[in-house]
């Protein structure tokens, strides 16, 4: 498999492409909170629950879907997350959210929760957000910074240790051939920075080049049904496609209802709203797309990688070992 090159490894060392942006945000990142944060009343709803029923205690995938239970029913709007011509900045958006946000709100809630408190405001929420959103943790408003590709934000947040890819330990696995990402790029009609920025369009065709070259590793959809009962509640689950312009099409989370049944909970297109689906097996199955799964389990705050340079190393050898996989 080719190698990705030193530009990429760049990237991975905190290099931005674009310098000389300004921190014009009261909160300290580069946009006031005013534009990066909506539904603070769900949030402090949240935040209250949390705080009577001791969340905090929970190990972090059932708290993880305590608070994805509390997001059930939010409409489904795509594109929260971009929010300025220009200026790239964490942001959450509780009032309507897509298969990323949700599970990346989720993410940051339970985070949040385990850190800090008993108060929480919205900026503990982006400071989480700011953490598994951009490469190795870091945003000083370029909007090449953030992980725009799932396959990416797995190997980055597996070096960082906001979670375990448990991919290749949960069963036998195959490699994804021959994919060629092109979809910011193709589709940059639809991505506000990318439509309003005309120069972003040429580095994020170079660093999509890159991310082609990922050693991606993923689980037979005809397997999942046999390892559903290796699943945990909070296990994040990227769904591969068989379409190339990306690796994945698709994330929600693993819940085991009260049923026994582990299910597939997402923000749904179909249903337009946040929803509780079918088993995860049957929700995959129902699409002829859909290829398998990633699976990444949430850590707890304690093992978050802060140094650069562990991170760097950490990446290296996540992109090695997963390259020695046999396919």
């Amino acid at each position: 498999m080719k190698q990705l090159s030193p530009w990429y490894l760049l990237c991975v060392m905190g290099v931005t492409l674009f310098t000389g942006l300004l921190f014009g945000g009261e909160s300290g990142y580069p946009l006031p909170l005013g534009t990066t944060f909506k539904g603070e009343k769900k949030f402090q709803a949240i935040v209250e629950k949390a705080r009577k029923e001791n969340w905090r205690e929970k190990p972090i995938g059932e708290r993880l879907i305590a608070c994805a239970k509390e997001l059930r029913g939010t409409p489904y709007k795509g594109f929260t997350l971009e929010i300025d011509d220009h200026i790239e900045s964490p942001s959450a958006n509780l009032e309507g959210l897509d298969c990323w946000s949700f599970f990346e709100i989720s993410l940051g809630l339970a985070r949040m929760l385990e850190s800090g408190g008993p108060d929480y405001q919205p900026q503990d929420l982006l400071n989480q957000i700011l953490l598994t959103r951009y490469r190795g943790g870091k945003c000083t408003g370029s909007y090449l910074e953030r992980l725009h590709y799932l396959a990416e934000w797995f190997f980055d947040n597996s070096a960082r240790g906001t979670i375990a890819n448990v991919t290749g330990e949960l069963g036998s696995t195959k490699r994804v051939k021959g994919r060629k990402l092109q979809e910011m790029t193709v589709l940059w009609k639809s991505y506000r920075y990318l439509r309003e920025t005309p120069s972003l369009r040429p580095p994020m065709a170079a660093l999509e080049k890159e991310l082609s070259n990922l050693p991606v590793n993923y689980i037979p959809k005809s397997a999942v049904k046999s390892l559903e009962s290796k699943l945990q509640n909070g296990d994040i689950i990227a769904i591969v496609t068989n379409q190339q312009g990306g690796f994945c099409s698709h994330v929600g989370l693993a819940v085991r209802t009260s049923d026994g049944v582990l299910r597939f909970m997402h923000a749904s297109t179909h249903y337009h709203k946040v929803v509780i689906d079918d088993s995860l097996s049957e929700y995959l199955n129902k699409f002829k797309y859909h290829m398998g799964i990633l699976v990444g389990r949430p850590l707890p705050t304690s093992g978050t990688v802060s140094d650069p340079t562990i991170y760097s190393t950490r990446l290296k050898a996540l992109l090695a070992t997963e390259s020695l996989v046999k396919p």
